[in-house]
């Protein structure tokens, strides 16, 4: 169901960052319906007009920084571990 929206926001990601740069985006069925300088402001607004779960909060801004996610880790596979994956 959020996917749509979602997608709304990547396929005007460049239009709506030259009008709402840096600001949260609320968007609800594929349109944006609000914009706030906090995501605790969007959250909150948001609730007040619509169900959780029909609804997504995006900080508006260039490229993918605020929508992408790198996780490091120190886990170590054992070659012999990673052989039996492949098998």
């Amino acid at each position: 169901m959020l996917d749509k929206e979602f997608q709304y926001y990547l396929q005007h990601q460049n239009e709506l960052v030259a009008r709402y740069n840096n600001r949260y985006l609320v968007i609800h069925e594929q349109q944006v319906v609000g914009d706030y300088d906090t995501f605790a402001e969007a959250v909150t607004e948001a609730q007040k007009q619509f169900r959780p779960g029909t609804f997504i909060v995006q900080r508006c801004s260039e490229g993918p920084k605020d929508y992408t996610f790198s996780y490091h880790s120190r886990v170590r596979i054992p070659h012999a571990a990673v052989q039996s994956i492949h098998c």
